[in-house]
């Protein structure tokens, strides 16, 4: 598995970051990303779905636990989760998550939650540390990708 950290300071730098892995993905990835609360998980995400071209609002999926987003205006179908909520991996089932899948990259909060993802090749796993009190002086992204990142790490 492939490592990389890489420091983001500020808004700016996170979304350089989302921009960069955004310009690697490809339709059946996951961005399992991980972090505590207020670790900057969501605005990643949204980052992401930026530098794929969505325009618009990107509400956070707490509660609704997915939200779609086409292609085009995307350069490919995404699809937005928060397992946060998720007693059990076996909700998945209920809530359909492969079939919202299928020919879409997925971006993961709280993967835990759902079972993890590590087990697939192609999953690239960030955890965000907050880096001072409180996060002050940004973040840290380690990126653990799986097999079929290998070259793609952002």
């Amino acid at each position: 598995m492939n490592e990389t950290r890489t420091t983001l300071p500020d808004l700016a730098a996170m979304a350089q970051y989302g921009a960069a892995i955004a310009a690697r993905l490809r339709a059946g990835d996951v961005v399992a990303l991980t972090g505590g609360l207020g670790a900057g998980k969501t605005t990643l995400a949204r980052a992401i779905l930026a530098a794929l071209g969505h325009a618009g609002e990107v509400p956070s999926p707490t509660f609704t636990i997915i939200e779609t987003y086409d292609a085009p205006p995307l350069r490919l179908p995404v699809v937005h989760a928060d397992f946060y909520r998720l007693e059990h991996p076996d909700e998945l089932d209920e809530i359909g998550l492969d079939d919202y899948r299928e020919g879409a990259a997925l971006l993961a909060e709280w993967p835990d939650h759902a079972g993890g993802f590590d087990r697939e090749a192609g999953c690239l796993s960030i955890t965000l540390e907050l880096v001072g009190e409180s996060g002050e002086d940004g973040r840290i992204a380690i990126a653990r990708g799986g097999a079929d990142w290998l070259g793609r790490m952002p």
